[in-house]
């Protein structure tokens, strides 16, 4: 395991108080981030047909959002080490409010990609970045806790908004949908207000102005392509994410095309969040043990894999109580991946390299996440059914989760290895410290006898 980064010996996080509140306004903030996009995928198939589009077309309206969230995350950082995170996440809370109310009067399905896609997508980065790095200005002890609470937000709010929007189409179709979201959205102008600056950011200016100068350069630090584990990592994770979101995207629109009707196809979905809700919190505690936490990387090899098997054996479940079989299931393994990814990465690179390990990872995972959901939407549209989409995400989450198992096995290996020689070379140079402070000490008794 890599040493912990070293903490500010002038600030020292409060573990409460008002971080409990901050920590709250993290869990909505986070919530919308990752459920907007996956929230939106009830309205797909009215959309598809309204616009006259094939499943990949629609499928890029998801992957477009979630890869803007993830490509806008470094110049998020940059934003919120340069103005802090309350502003910068109301700013993004009337991005992603603009981008709905205007994709409400859009007209074809480009109109969509720009506005839900890249300008909400973008106001999502805003409010998920910010989210994550405030909490560390108010936790140190209770930090895993505070993570843990801030990051079950997700399914939270997506157990929320799948029934909602359902309901919402069902009155208002998806335009009026769209403009009523529009100002759900804004409670994250609400959550922005909660994250009062800690005393940790209330540096001098000269080292502000040097910290934002230097922002840029943390971001494209190119020594960690010679790290061993973050390597395994980065390749493993590249292919993950092609068959990560995709299942998730048409769970809905699959259930829909068995014939099983709106509300109970969107009710999968909160079963889905539901499930994920409570796992999150109960991997972060498995994780934190003494038999895991030593070796937390097959944990996040096994889930992985966990998630493979899960959409292998989706198409062999029958009928909606299958579906709903899946739902759980696959809400455990997405839960657990979840739960376990930015961890994991911390552990490989330490915390004083985590910020621009993520920084990296970002921007490379976002061309996956672009093109994973339109690639499984090809399938269906070339075979006409879901199953053959479900198989290749299964076989897109296995195979990394195999070579994860195979690639920490050979790197733990290694850092046990250097772990024996470091210790041996400061016996050796203890022994010799020891052997030369002897005969220093032999020399001046001499000289005192002489």
């Amino acid at each position: 395991m890599p040493p912990t980064a070293a903490t500010n010996p002038v600030y020292k996080p409060p573990d409460g108080g008002w971080g409990w509140a901050v920590v709250f306004g993290a869990f909505i903030s986070i919530g919308f981030s990752y459920a907007f996009p996956k929230s939106l995928t009830i309205y797909f198939k009215e959309i598809q047909e309204y616009f006259s589009i094939s499943y990949s077309e629609i499928a890029w309206l998801s992957s477009v959002m979630l890869a803007s969230m993830y490509a806008g995350g470094p110049v998020s950082s940059v934003l919120v080490n340069r103005y802090g995170s309350r502003p910068v996440v109301m700013v993004g809370g009337v991005m992603v409010s603009a981008a709905m109310v205007l994709a409400s009067f859009g007209t074809t399905i480009m109109h969509l990609y720009l506005c839900v896609g890249v300008i909400g997508g973008l106001g999502l980065a805003f409010n998920l970045q910010p989210a994550l790095t405030i909490i560390g200005t108010y936790f140190q002890v209770k930090r895993p806790l505070a993570n843990g609470l801030a990051m079950t937000g997700s399914p939270v709010v997506l157990f929320t908004l799948a029934p909602l929007n359902q309901f919402l189409f069902d009155s208002f179709g998806w335009r009026g949908s769209f403009l009523v979201l529009g100002s759900i959205v804004l409670n994250c102008c609400a959550a922005g207000a909660l994250m009062r600056p800690g005393q940790k950011n209330n540096l001098p200016t000269t080292n502000r102005k040097h910290e934002s100068q230097s922002c840029l350069q943390k971001f494209v630090d190119l020594s960690l392509f010679r790290h061993r584990g973050f390597l395994i990592y980065l390749i493993g994770n590249v292919v993950m994410f092609f068959g990560f979101f995709a299942p998730v995207v048409f769970l809905a629109p699959y259930a829909k095309h068995q014939g099983i009707d709106e509300y109970s196809a969107a009710f999968l979905l909160s079963i889905f969040a539901l499930v994920d809700m409570f796992i999150r919190p109960a991997t972060g505690l498995i994780g934190n043990t003494k038999w895991i936490r030593p070796r937390i990387q097959y944990f996040f090899s096994f889930s992985v894999s966990f998630n493979g098997v899960c959409h292998l054996l989706c198409p062999l479940a029958p009928g909606y109580v299958g579906l709903v079989v899946y739902s759980v299931f696959f809400g455990l393994a997405f839960g657990m991946v979840s739960a376990l990814l930015f961890e994991c990465l911390m552990d490989l690179v330490g915390a004083h390299r985590f910020s621009t390990a993520v920084g990296l990872v970002t921007i490379i995972e976002c061309g996956p996440v672009l093109l994973g959901p339109p690639l499984s939407g090809a399938l269906v549209d070339i075979f006409g059914e879901y199953k053959y989409m479900y198989y290749a995400c299964g076989v897109f989450m296995l195979v990394p989760g195999i070579f994860f198992f195979i690639m920490h096995y050979y790197n733990y290996k290694k850092l046990d290895e250097e772990q024996r020689r470091r210790a041996a070379l400061e016996m050796k140079t203890s022994e010799e410290t020891v052997q030369l402070k002897m005969s220093q000490d032999d020399e001046t008794q001499h000289e005192a006898d002489g």
